[in-house]
């Protein structure tokens, strides 16, 4: 009588789990490629539905149709459409993103410029948020029967309800009109090079977006840490004379972090996002005032050039996000069953 097979699994192997890693890496960076250029279409599309022409930004008032015509030559709009869909694409994929049309400069130079300010200001913030959501939201959890669990969960709750130009309206006027610790606002001419004062200059607003996005991401910690403390495993590691820390360390966070990534990489993308509002709010000159300025302009290829580079930055990080994903949790690199 022939024995039943027992079933291998292509996973089961470390060759067989890094093809199927670097297999998943090709495809998730195929879906990266096409969403970026669907991202680049609706861009194009959205920016040549607004009223106006993109040569008015060139033009003063009481131009002549032969400036007008001159200008709109300048810029590319006298093209068919097709034609400045090429044109832009193409540029894309030379990483060129134009010349703005009031300063005269390289877009991608100034995005530069103006990076330095905010991806600094992202992470910091994202620091703090990490900071507090982790410890906080495991313990509101643990302790979810005591008063402080208890007050920890309503205080997030508050958090997330708040806007955070609210939040960081009230941190400037608790600790830079009423104990004048901190500067309200602005950055140094001399950017990092001077460091005291422009790393000084990042505190609140770091501490506004890790204030927010730290209480958005507790609910989230919290969540996942109450499901490894109702698992299975874990009340089978504590029957089998593992202590509490011990269970929740060696079985629970592994576990509990995989959903809690995904959700890391959204809060990034949001921090990101947040960074850009924030940096109105305390005079930064990072891509939130680059924007907002290009838009009161009409100067497009700015424009243009920070909705592209702020839509790859959260791509890229949706990407990371899922890759972790599959490095941690062999569940999701996919089992195929073979015969022996």
């Amino acid at each position: 009588m022939a024995l039943p097979f027992k079933p291998r699994y292509c996973c089961d192997t470390p060759r067989a789990r890094t093809s199927a890693i670097l297999a998943y890496t090709l495809r998730r960076t195929l879906i990266l490629i096409v969403s970026l250029f669907v991202a680049a279409v609706v861009l194009f599309v959205l920016l040549r539905l607004l009223p106006g022409d993109p040569a008015n930004a060139l033009l003063g008032v009481g131009a002549t149709p032969q400036q007008i015509e001159a200008a709109r030559a300048q810029v590319g709009s006298d093209q068919p459409l097709h034609v400045q869909f090429g044109t832009f694409i193409g540029n894309l994929a030379r990483l060129d993103l134009g010349t703005s049309f009031v300063s005269r400069a390289s877009v991608l130079e100034e995005i530069g410029n103006r990076m330095s300010v905010t991806l600094p200001l992202t992470a910091l913030g994202f620091l703090i948020a990490i900071t507090l959501a982790v410890p906080l939201g495991m313990l509101s959890a643990i302790r979810a029967d005591r008063w402080y669990g208890a007050a920890i969960s309503v205080i997030s709750q508050l958090g997330i309800a708040i806007p955070v130009f609210w939040v960081g309206i009230l941190l400037v006027t608790l600790f830079a009109i009423n104990l004048r610790w901190l500067p309200s606002g602005g950055f140094p001419l001399r950017g990092w090079s001077n460091f005291g004062e422009a790393a000084i200059g990042m505190v609140l607003p770091a501490l506004t977006i890790g204030l927010v996005m730290g209480a958005s991401l507790l609910r989230y910690v919290r969540a996942a840490t109450l499901d490894v403390l109702g698992s299975d495993y874990l009340r089978t590691a504590r029957a089998l004379g593992a202590g509490f820390t011990e269970a929740l360390v060696r079985h629970g966070l592994r576990n509990g972090a995989v959903p809690v990534i995904s959700i890391l990489g959204i809060e990034l993308a949001t921090t990101f996002l947040g960074a850009v509002v924030i940096e109105r709010v305390f005079s930064l000159p990072g891509l939130g005032s680059m924007l907002l300025l290009a838009i009161q302009q009409r100067d497009y290829p700015n424009v243009q050039g920070v909705l592209f580079v702020s839509t790859l930055l959260v791509l890229i990080i949706g990407f990371a996000a899922d890759l972790a994903q599959r490095l941690i949790d062999p569940r999701l690199r996919g089992r195929t069953r073979v015969e022996a």
